[in-house]
């Protein structure tokens, strides 16, 4: 059961430069594979790679778009990649809801264009996908695979799009593709600005002996997931014949609500104070992951509990 390690393997991940992606890929070289980082720098950042670039199995860094076909076709061509890892994508909320095109070409096309060059190469496709596409949880028992899916933001939406188009190459071609749903990640290398994690925003109010914001009421529940934990996942799911033709999530199976993580983070609650926000109509009020799946089918399970998560992103920030 669970990873079936073959070292040596062509990988590719795009948004290896992003924040998750970056972990994917030291754990990827971790495992003995072969990587090549695909990654246009909208959101991620080449720094992000820098300890990896004198690695022996990290062959190549590729500053491209995903959706110039041009450039996966000649890329899929000269590497005959085993699997793909196919993080690269626009994952911020509230720019969906203000600039839904850009949203749907990266997200979905993009991921059509991702698709078209796993099939011809019977590449194995990972796709990563989001928990941001379900309802509301309504229960303690938390948000299995089954749970109702609602597309409360273009970006949602997007992301369910493509992952109806990855799991029809499944059932259409037989390709060897798996749809994967983590929750909210968090650690180092986070973005603190923005949309960035709202750990990553905390700590860095905190540090900087701000007040720390909180959107609406602060009674909305979320379910973190510590970035190691997180790659572990994604990378598992990619060596697993088990889960092709599969959705499976990931998180730790605890939520929280962000008025107990500004205290757990900030401490002085004097420091905490609740604005109106952004976008109400987008906000999920509960999220609380159900991971027995990931647990049956990959033998993952989370080893970085919140407290000790926030430990060590504190201290990696505080560097």
């Amino acid at each position: 059961m669970g990873s079936h390690i073959t070292s040596d393997q062509r990988v590719l991940v795009t948004g290896g430069a992003g924040f998750i992606g970056r972990w994917v890929v030291k754990r990827l070289l971790e495992d003995g594979q072969q990587v090549w980082v695909l990654d246009d720098l909208s959101n991620g950042v080449e720094e992000n790679l820098e300890e990896f670039k004198t690695h022996a199995n990290f062959i190549k860094f590729i500053q491209g778009d995903i959706k110039e076909e041009a450039l996966l076709e000649s890329l899929f061509a000269e590497v005959s990649f085993d699997i793909c890892y196919h993080l690269g994508a626009s994952i911020n909320v509230q720019d969906s809801i203000d600039d839904p095109r850009t949203t749907f070409n990266n997200d979905t096309l993009g991921t059509f264009y991702v698709l078209e060059q796993c099939r011809k190469h019977q590449t194995k496709i990972v796709f990563m996908s989001t928990c941001m596409v379900y309802d509301q949880c309504t229960d303690e028992t938390g948000i299995s695979e089954l749970h109702p899916i609602k597309p409360a933001s273009p970006y949602a939406g997007s992301k369910i799009a493509a992952e109806n188009m990855v799991l029809s190459y499944y059932y259409a071609y037989g390709l060897p593709a798996v749809v994967i749903r983590p929750f909210n990640t968090y650690g180092p290398f986070q973005k603190s600005g923005g949309e960035g994690g709202v750990v990553a925003i905390f700590i860095k109010q905190k540090l900087a002996g701000k007040e720390v914001h909180i959107y609406g009421e602060g009674t909305q529940t979320r379910d973190l997931l510590f970035v190691e934990d997180c790659a572990r996942f994604v990378v598992m799911a990619g060596y697993a014949t088990e889960v092709d033709g599969q959705i499976v999530n990931a998180g730790l199976g605890r939520d929280i609500t962000i008025n107990d993580l500004a205290k757990l983070i900030v401490g002085d609650e004097s420091k905490i104070h609740h604005v109106k926000h952004i976008h109400p109509q987008s906000e999920i009020q509960k999220l609380l992951c159900n991971f027995n799946k990931a647990k049956q089918l990959l033998g993952w399970e989370p080893l970085v509990t919140l407290e000790e998560g926030i430990v060590r992103t504190e201290a990696w920030m505080k560097h």
